[in-house]
């Protein structure tokens, strides 16, 4: 990297390595103005995570808070608004591309299934680097509503932001158990599965960074969004889908139709119901068990206080339900455990291992990585 001046007769990439927060705003802003491309990112990544990610997007410039500097990457097209690295559950992370057109489509469909009106006032709470935490920022830009940054989430922000008239915000779920709900008009929630009792004033998203943030509301798709499933896989078409990877690659078919990877249905009147990621599926003794269902019951018991179902590799089962939970290991043993789930879950679906642990290793939003769990469980 160096100091020297970079040409204009580019698209550039920039990368906005600096916490979100109005610098964070205005230079996005600034960006954009310029016909260039934001690259946001995680402020949290650890120097070997950083590097990786930085060589797969290879953004043009780098602009911290103290200024920008030239990098040796490769600039975006014409058009192209935002990229943004997927969250990346397990394995090596990719990063979509997503043009004007798409983030505009996003924010105009979101802004009118919200009725969301120019006395509204967004908080943007959620990691930047996170087409979740992204999208409050940008549909602010592009639709003009009122928006206060935060650097993170915290219980103060939040009641602050209130103070000073804020009424939208879009959360995760375990933020959501720290909060009052009724101080903002709509909480918006993405990331992992929402509680199975929620204010009348949450709405469930379900999404991806391929899709610009969550395309389905309650349930319901937004205007200009199309489901469809196919072999119990959901597949999405709309205006707000990316345009390629930053490799080049278009996950997209011939007719448009993005594949999420995650099986769902739909019901006579459209409604979407998510079972969980394709790669989550327990086959066990020729079964299936979906850990999310598992995990509801397990959080059920009030000592437990977080908990994560995931297959391991089993001689005789093929793959057999292990569950870490963060609770106390005197009360919780696998018998009486296996005997809470059979109450209202087929046989298969309890455990046959537990672990405790300190803490269920999620991502920013809230997914629990399951394959950081078994992995580790494999190295011991």
């Amino acid at each position: 990297m160096s100091h020297e001046p970079y040409a204009r007769d580019v698209n550039e990439l920039v990368c906005l390595d600096m916490a979100s927060g109005q610098q964070f705003v205005d230079r996005l802003s600034q960006a954009w103005d310029n016909d260039d491309a934001v690259f946001p990112l995680d402020q949290r990544l650890p120097t070997a995570a950083r590097e990786q990610i930085l060589a797969l997007v290879q953004p043009t410039i780098m602009a911290t808070s103290d200024g920008d500097l030239t990098a040796s990457g490769q600039p975006v097209e014409n058009g192209d608004a935002v990229v943004v690295a997927t969250s990346g559950t397990s394995g090596i992370p990719k990063a979509a591309v997503l043009t004007m057109s798409a983030v505009e489509a996003s924010a105009r469909a979101t802004t009118q299934r919200l009725n969301v009106t120019l006395r509204d006032r967004w908080l943007a709470c959620l990691p930047p680097s996170h087409v979740g935490g992204l999208s409050v920022i940008t549909r602010s830009l592009i639709m003009g509503t009122s928006l206060t940054a935060a650097p993170q989430f915290s219980v103060d922000i939040y009641n602050e932001a209130a103070d000073d008239g804020a009424t939208l915000v879009s959360l995760v779920s375990t933020a959501l158990q720290r909060i009052d709900a009724s101080r903002y008009r709509a909480i918006v929630l993405g990331g992992s599965k929402p509680p199975t009792q929620l204010p009348d004033n949450c709405i469930t998203t379900y999404g991806l960074t391929e899709t610009g943030s969550g395309v389905v509301y309650n349930g319901t798709p937004l205007q200009g969004v199309e489901l469809e499933i196919r072999d119990s896989i959901v597949y999405v078409r709309g205006t707000m889908l990316l345009r390629a990877y930053r490799d080049g690659s278009v996950p997209l078919d011939s007719n448009g139709w993005f594949r999420t990877g995650d099986r769902g249905t739909l019901s006579d009147s459209g409604i979407l119901s998510i079972e969980g990621r394709e790669g989550d599926l327990i086959i066990t003794g020729g079964e299936n068990v979906w850990p999310e269902t598992v995990e509801e019951a397990i959080r059920t018991l009030k000592i437990v206080t977080d908990v994560c179902v995931a297959g391991v590799a089993d001689p005789e089962w093929g793959h057999a339900v292990h569950a870490w939970i963060v609770g106390p290991p005197t009360e919780i043993t696998l018998d009486f455990l296996r005997g809470h789930i059979k109450q209202t879950m087929p046989a298969h679906c309890a455990p046959r291992a537990i672990h405790f642990v300190s803490e269920i290793p999620r991502t920013a939003l809230g997914k629990p990585q399951r394959s950081v769990l078994v992995e580790n469980l494999s190295l011991n």
